[in-house]
């Protein structure tokens, strides 16, 4: 840790206590809902749309197991450890009753940090923290965000992707998706410039299906479209199908539709239509084909979007693209889901 953190590592006897406390929250939360019946709060979506999806440790709810499963530091004990009153307080608390002041000693120790090793379980901890309502909100009004925001440039792809996975926690909550939003252009050229199939592509098409549940931010990835559409082809199974969780969001906005059928897009995205595909990605395919083919453009659209070469309306929707013919032979698929997914598109 850097000097501007002393006055607090020393007292925290550590900040290895706190982060297993803290990344306890998460998990023990996620059991305390299961056992009671409860579910997470999530925002309420449209129909088609693939809904929010928070990235919590799971596993036994005593600190030390915890501590092995989450965050990877050894729990320091009250006995191992000489502690003053605050570290007590600390490790003698629920795991569920967090007070602001261990979020931003977490803040703090962050901004401070010169291991990737901490930056990655301090991220970690905080992203865990951020299963709980009321840790986003105070993690937001300690300026939290644009703190944990800036760890998307750090050059560790680890580091990026506990950014990331913290990140889309906090964007559970509504009003945190207005300040994260404007971080959408960094988060779209992490995937562009990060390897094909990576954590840090996966962590970030995550991000960005939570944030395109609702119509709200939507139109900040009118421009990715090919982007998406790219890793469509290039990616595995996995990619593809959070790729197109982001698409099927998209999808369903008619007011999104003009930009996503000008969209360039690959040619070779026909040959998905296939048996051979993996049907969960099949049928993420086909609601999105499903919500395009319920927009209906003019005859001059039509043949506007026609003079546009490789398109997407060109690609995959006109009469000549040959999506039709795919979609026949999918008829005969052996997943009968598949079957009247592809009879309602042809009806």
């Amino acid at each position: 840790m850097g000097d501007g953190g002393s006055s607090i590592t020393p007292r925290i006897g550590s900040m290895k206590t706190l982060l297993g406390i803290v990344a306890g929250a998460g998990a023990s939360y996620g059991i305390y809902k299961l056992l009671t019946g409860g579910s997470f709060r999530r925002s309420k979506k449209s129909v088609g749309n693939e809904g929010p999806a928070s990235r919590s440790s799971q596993g036994s709810s005593r600190p030390d197991s915890l501590l092995a499963k989450v965050s990877g530091l050894d729990l320091v004990s009250p006995q191992s450890e000489r502690t003053d009153d605050a570290t007590g307080d600390i490790i003698h608390q629920s795991a569920g009753n967090l007070e602001p002041q261990h979020l931003k000693m977490l803040l703090t120790c962050l901004q401070t940090s010169n291991s990737v090793a901490d930056r990655c379980r301090l991220l970690l901890t905080l992203g865990n923290a951020a299963a709980f309502t009321v840790n986003q909100n105070v993690i937001c009004e300690c300026e939290g965000i644009p703190i944990i925001c800036g760890f998307l440039s750090d050059p560790a792809p680890e580091v990026k992707v506990q950014t990331l996975n913290a990140l889309n926690n906090l964007c559970m909550n509504i009003p945190n998706q207005e300040r994260v939003k404007v971080y959408v252009p960094q988060i779209l050229e992490l995937i562009e410039m990060a390897a094909v199939n990576s954590d840090v592509q996966l962590a970030a098409l995550r991000l960005l299906t939570n944030l395109s549940v609702t119509e709200k931010h939507q139109h900040l990835l009118k421009d990715s479209v090919t982007l998406l559409l790219s890793l469509l082809v290039v990616g595995d199974v996995t990619l593809q199908v959070q790729t197109l969780k982001v698409l099927v969001n998209l999808s369903s906005n008619p007011d999104m539709m003009d930009d996503i059928v000008q969209a360039q897009a690959p040619a070779s995205v026909m040959l998905l239509f296939d048996v051979q595909t993996s049907s969960k990605v099949l049928l993420r395919l086909l609601t999105f084909v499903g919500n395009l083919k319920s927009w209906r453009p003019s005859a001059q659209v039509a043949e506007e979007l026609r003079c546009k070469r490789d398109c997407l309306f060109r690609v995959m929707l006109d009469e000549l693209s040959g999506l039709h013919g795919r979609l026949v032979q999918l008829l005969s698929h052996p997943d009968r889901e598949i079957q009247a997914q592809v009879a309602r598109i042809l009806t």
